[in-house]
């Protein structure tokens, strides 16, 4: 079926969050005692609140994208090429720039957006943020009344599971197993909140991002047993 999708009808994506602000201490009081509750069965005794709240970014009512990186191939005659690009800097801007993206260049029935375990975290994570926002929801992140075969999402990590659900495979474990160079050669997830508040290094992180966007491109080439790519088809812009 996959093998049908025409490749340049489909956005792949990666984001990367953060926690909303740099340390516990600086939530109001109501945002403190509403993180404590939220996290109560994750922490247990484990950890306090002010300890795990550099997990944060994982929770869109308690993190923020710092980071959209999009490709998506352009095929002539027999040239292949991926184009991968990202959006970052304020989050606001940040998700009107990828919202008018998706009105404007992939707003089609056959526009499809994949990502590695997004439909469980990037896609809704940025719907979230953008109704915090006030920013309109773009049709192919807005699910309501939607039937499942509906819904325009690809991911390659339900792809890999084969209807099993009791399955979680990292984009990491998946790259390897699959032998495709790893995107996790520099910082991992974990990584991205001290890299962006205390080193301040937004160009790393947009590099550790598209890297993770390539990796899910070169796995759904995997899944149509097609060649991957090679590093003079990959453009950055």
């Amino acid at each position: 079926m996959i093998e049908k999708i025409a490749l340049d009808n489909i956005l792949f994506l990666d984001i990367e969050t953060v926690p909303e602000t740099e340390n516990f201490s600086d939530l109001d009081d109501t945002k403190k005692e509403l993180f404590t509750l939220k996290t109560q069965y994750q922490r247990k005794d484990d950890y306090t609140p002010e300890e795990f709240y550099e997990r944060a970014g994982i929770w869109a009512e308690f993190g923020k994208i710092i980071c959209i990186s999009v490709g998506y191939f352009t095929l002539k005659s027999d040239i292949r090429h991926f184009r991968v690009t990202s959006f970052f800097g304020d989050e606001i801007k940040i998700l009107k720039d990828f919202a008018n993206l998706l009105n404007n260049h992939f707003a089609q029935p056959q526009h499809l957006l994949c990502g590695h375990n997004a439909k469980e975290f990037d896609f809704p994570f940025i719907a979230r943020r953008m109704l915090i926002h006030g920013i309109p929801i773009p049709q192919k992140l807005n699910l309501f009344g939607k039937k499942p075969w509906e819904v325009p999402h690809l991911d390659t990590m339900e792809l890999w599971k084969f209807g099993d659900f009791k399955t979680f495979t990292s984009l990491k474990l998946l790259t390897n197993v699959l032998g495709i160079p790893s995107p996790k050669d520099d910082i991992d997830g974990s990584e991205v909140g001290k890299v962006f508040y205390i080193d301040q290094d937004i160009d790393r992180i947009i590099t550790y991002c598209e890297k993770d966007v390539i990796a899910v491109a070169q796995i759904f080439l995997k899944f149509r047993r097609e060649d991957l790519l090679i590093e003079e088809e990959i453009v950055h812009v």
